[in-house]
């Protein structure tokens, strides 16, 4: 009987010992401060030089003042591609490409079936820019998405396929709302209604105006994007979106602005040197963004919220070339043109939208025979074309496109500078691509309970979908992507950084 009660003293002993064990397992994870919510902004285009550059010539800015209280990543990288869906997947899913299935804004899908063809043939492309719209002219799309201009899902009665069932994975967005937290997101096309995740509602406030309404100068894209500001004001205020219903602030929220990376494309904007230097177009751009941020700073201050609130500072992707002596535009048919010499009709789909370009054939056998045709010497000089994945070495970056019809066959990466575009483009800038001027982008997190620190750990913009969810008080490991990926939270944040905060005790 003794040895018995012992033995049950023994293993009560033992499972406390566990307990305590996982407490401090999971404190060492912690924060030292819970975000009571986090507004994440997209400057896109914003180089972390650009960043950099910015504030130490404006050290007065919102941004500058912004940095003062925050840590900064000054090796943070994008999706590849770095293209604007994959790249805001990244940061609100924490997962690559492969993952998600998002591999571009426009891309192919072997499984899906083109619009208006009652699923009879498979294989379509896939497009989640303004071409889905009612009206791609009006700022409100005129009324949205058409469902008549979607794909086709022959696996579910050849239903519509709408963005947010396109994607595979959650969102942080969709684990703040089953939290039963307030969620908000504004962007450039109703497409990005993507963010809501596949069940559809993870936003509750979704404002989505179309940029393609917006006139093609720097002015039309800041007064577009000042339309956005005033929705985020309205939101901070407790409002809905459009000022009408009092609703609550939300507990994650957040917008891009457009003005940056339009500039970047100019003829008479982007870079003046390859120290980034920007052009006057470029810096009254950057400085209208400025502009924009304090003001959601000023109505944070406003409403007391800004010591609870954390801001991240990040961008969907970079532009190139910063340098101008390296543009060089390609015509996007010239690629394409080459495979179809090979074997009529073989490309089933050639997309580009600058710094990289895509293929999807329509019989994967040529795969081989089609890499090495672009890799002889005389084509890669036409076509400026530094690299070509397929087979294995695509493999090891984004999977094997005989197993996800969504992964291109072919991807090819162009010399720094050279972007494929219509010959009669004029823009002196392109983004989606793998260089370093396309995805080594802005981050900096920031909240007044922060010391200023840079860090140049090389970081991941989808380590910041965990990090967000962590800090709402919510696991990361509730984002598939993070499980799936084993995406980690950003260093300089939990446990282990106290030297980090300016105060320790949450509010």
């Amino acid at each position: 009987m003794k040895f018995r009660a012992g033995s049950l003293l023994l293993l009560v002993a033992f499972y406390f010992l566990a307990i305590f064990q996982t407490i401090c397992l999971h404190a060492q994870d912690a924060p030292y401060f819970t975000a009571q919510r986090v507004l994440l902004i997209s400057i896109d285009g914003l180089h972390s030089l650009d960043l950099a550059n910015f504030i130490q010539s404006h050290p007065n800015s919102t941004l500058a003042q912004l940095s003062s209280t925050g840590v900064t990543y000054t090796q943070a990288f994008t999706s590849k591609p770095s293209n604007s869906f994959p790249g805001l997947m990244a940061l609100v899913t924490g997962g690559s490409p492969s993952t998600t299935g998002v591999w571009y804004e426009g891309a192919y899908a072997r499984s899906l079936s083109p619009p208006g063809s009652d699923c009879k043939t498979t294989g379509t492309e896939v497009s989640w820019d303004g071409s889905v719209d009612w009206n791609r002219k009006a700022l409100d799309a005129g009324g949205g998405i058409n469902p008549a201009k979607l794909p086709l899902d022959p696996a579910r009665g050849c239903l519509p396929v709408y963005p947010h069932s396109f994607l595979r994975v959650n969102t942080i967005f969709e684990a703040a709302h089953f939290a039963g937290m307030r969620t908000a997101w504004i962007d450039k096309h109703p497409s990005y209604e993507m963010v809501n995740g596949p069940s559809g509602m993870g936003v509750d406030d979704l404002f989505t105006p179309e940029i393609a309404s917006a006139a093609r100068n720097v002015k039309a894209q800041e007064a577009y994007d000042d339309i956005k500001i005033d929705a985020v004001i309205n939101q901070i205020n407790g409002q809905d979106h459009t000022g009408k219903m009092t609703v609550g602030v939300p507990a994650l929220f957040g917008m891009s602005l457009q003005e940056f990376r339009f500039a970047q494309t100019l003829p008479t904007g982007g870079y003046t040197d390859a120290k980034a230097t920007p052009s006057a177009p470029l810096l009254h751009a950057l400085e209208h963004a400025d502009q924009s941020v304090g003001r959601i700073v000023t109505a944070l201050k406003a409403r007391g919220l800004l010591d609870s609130t954390l801001i991240i500072i990040s961008a969907k992707h970079g532009q190139a070339p910063i340098d101008p002596s390296k543009q060089r535009v390609v015509d996007d048919a010239m690629i394409p043109n080459l495979v179809n010499k090979l074997q009529s009709g073989l490309v089933a789909l050639a997309y580009s939208d600058g710094d990289l370009m895509s293929i999807w054939l329509t019989d994967q056998s040529q795969t081989g025979k089609v890499g090495a045709m672009l890799t002889q010497p005389a084509n890669q000089s036409a076509a400026g074309i530094q690299q070509v994945l397929w087979g294995e070495s695509l493999k090891l970056l984004a999977g094997d496109p005989m197993h996800d019809g969504r992964i291109p066959d072919l991807v090819v990466i162009p010399n720094l500078g050279v972007f494929y575009y219509p010959a009669d483009d004029k823009s002196i800038a392109g983004h989606g691509g793998f260089s370093d001027d396309a995805t080594h982008v802005a981050l900096m997190i920031t909240n007044p309970k922060l010391k200023p620190r840079s860090i140049r750990t090389p970081v991941q913009t989808a380590q910041v979908a965990p990090t967000i969810l962590q800090l709402l008080g919510i696991t990361p490991e509730a984002l598939q992507a993070v499980t799936k990926e084993g995406t980690t939270v950003l260093p300089g944040l939990f446990a282990g950084q106290r030297s980090l905060l300016r105060q320790v005790r949450p509010e």
